[in-house]
Parts: C-alpha cells; sequence; structure tokens
C-alpha cells in the first residue's frame, strides 16, 4: 500500500533529530500493510550493517532487530531449543515473501498478542536492548516489553536495537502449543513450557490467548493442581484477548487445555 502521507524517507546512519511523524523502517511488512496516516517521515534501517545473528561470549544468541524471519531459521543452532524457533518461525503462517522481509524487531514492535517471535523471545527470557535518541541504552525482558494489545514500553524515537537471548535458556527442554480457529488463521492460543536443565525449573509462557506475555514460574516440576491454580490466578479475567479470532472464553478454555498439555509433555522423561 502507497503511504501518501509519507513525505520522506531518511537512512538511519544520518542520525536525524527525531520528530512527530517519524517511525523507524525494518521489513515494512506491517508499516505498508495499512495507511498510517499519522506518519510523516520514514527511517531506514536497512543499511546499518547490523549482524543478524550473533553468538554470544557466554553461550547466547543475539538476535539483531533487523534479522529476517528467515534468516532465524535457516541459522544453524544446534542447540535444544532450535525445534522452538522452528515451531515459531512456522506459527506466522505467512509467505516466503513475509519471511524473507518481515524483521524479528517489527513484530515485538507491533506488539500483537499473536506475535510469534513475542512468544518465542518471552518463553526463552530474552531481553530487549533499547537506544534512546540520546544514546542512553536500557534492557528490558521481552516479557515485560509488551504490555498489552499492540502497545509496549518504547519512548518516543526509541530504537529496539537487538534481543538477547540466555544460553540457559537455549539448552532448555521445551513443549509448544499453538491453536486458530482456522486452518491457516493468526494464532488464537500459543503456549510454550521449558524445562531449565540445570535446576530442573519449569516455565509456562502464555501468548496469543492473553493481551500480553504472561510468564509463569515453578521452582520444581509442578503437578496439575499447581498449573491450574497457577493460570487461574496468574490471569485476569480482562487479560484475555478477544477479537474476531477468538473469543475470551475460548481462549481461556484452550489455555487450561495446552498447559496440561505442556505440563505432561515436560514431566514425560521423569516417567
Amino acid at each position: 500500500m502507497d503511504l501518501n502521507t509519507v513525505v520522506e524517507l531518511r537512512d538511519a546512519r544520518s542520525r536525524e533529530t527525531w520528530r512527530p511523524g517519524d517511525a523507524w523502517l525494518g521489513g515494512g511488512t506491517y508499516l505498508f500493510s495499512e495507511p498510517q496516516p499519522h506518519l510523516r517521515r520514514l527511517i531506514d534501517l536497512s543499511r546499518t550493517g547490523w549482524p543478524p545473528l550473533t553468538e554470544t561470549p557466554d553461550g547466547g544468541l543475539e538476535i539483531a532487530a533487523t534479522c529476517t524471519v528467515a534468516q532465524l531459521f535457516r541459522h544453524p543452532l544446534n542447540r535444544p531449543a532450535a525445534v522452538l524457533v522452528e515451531q515459531c518461525c512456522h506459527a506466522f503462517l505467512a509467505s516466503w515473501k513475509i519471511w524473507n522481509m518481515a524483521t524479528i524487531g517489527g513484530n515485538l514492535c507491533n506488539s500483537l498478542p499473536a506475535g510469534p517471535m513475542i512468544s518465542l523471545a518471552a518463553a526463552l527470557d530474552g531481553v530487549c536492548r533499547l537506544v534512546a535518541q540520546s544514546g542512553a541504552v536500557r534492557e528490558v525482558p521481552v516479557a515485560e516489553f509488551v504490555t498489552g494489545a499492540g502497545r509496549n514500553v518504547l519512548r518516543p524515537g526509541e530504537l529496539l536495537r537487538a534481543v538477547t537471548l540466555p544460553a540457559r535458556a537455549l539448552d532448555s527442554r521445551t513443549a509448544f502449543r499453538q491453536a486458530s480457529l482456522y486452518g491457516l488463521g493468526r494464532s488464537g492460543a500459543l503456549l510454550i513450557g521449558r524445562r531449565d536443565p540445570q535446576d530442573d525449573s519449569c516455565t509456562l509462557t502464555l501468548t496469543a490467548s492473553t493481551v500480553r506475555p504472561i510468564q509463569l514460574r515453578f521452582p520444581f516440576p509442578p503437578n496439575a493442581e499447581a498449573v491450574r491454580e497457577a493460570v487461574e490466578f496468574g490471569v485476569r479475567p480482562e487479560e484475555y484477548f478477544d477479537d474476531i479470532h477468538g473469543l475470551p472464553q475460548w481462549r481461556r478454555h484452550m489455555t487450561f487445555r495446552f498447559a496440561e498439555e505442556i505440563r505432561r509433555e515436560l514431566m514425560e522423561e521423569d516417567r
């Protein structure tokens, strides 16, 4: 779609002064998908030259905001969580054209409940590195970065530079469940369980069914009652998302169902 209110395109390397009507341009798959009447100028990140994926000294993985879904999918990650990366990429249910243009940073910054890169990064305890116009840097866990449907903690002009996934999370065993009302529809519920290989703690991350990522942590493998109570008291009624892709009652039902299925899957090795 043509954005007929945009009158200027600037290179992000030129460090332009941020002003009202500006927007960062990554892959553009969202920006050019619908009218953006409030925009006047796009700051293009495509020539920044940031390496899409970089292994950190401690064994973690840094994902640049400009990394595309296709680049992440093709990355040879020889870690237990590699299967989860593949599952979340396929949760896009998008064409190869979108995979080769849509960026990880764009998916997080759109902050939609069904954003599968939000699900992936939150479940693996990812941390966002945010850079202000002044150059100041702050770090925010992905689970806290998204605050609601289409809302996040970004301040005016602030840039999501990268997301770092810690080594410990990448070495965890995971379990994935996703549901949609349609065969090729948007996720109505997407839950991910993770079992830590070091202390045997478990984390359950709820997304798509809720307006923001919600993490439930268990210091040791939980039983069915513990998981049910955690979901019951960890999600307020108004936090279940409501749109054309699923009523809150259905999303709540699928959340409880998937939570128990994930618990059982993660406990299989004990039996």
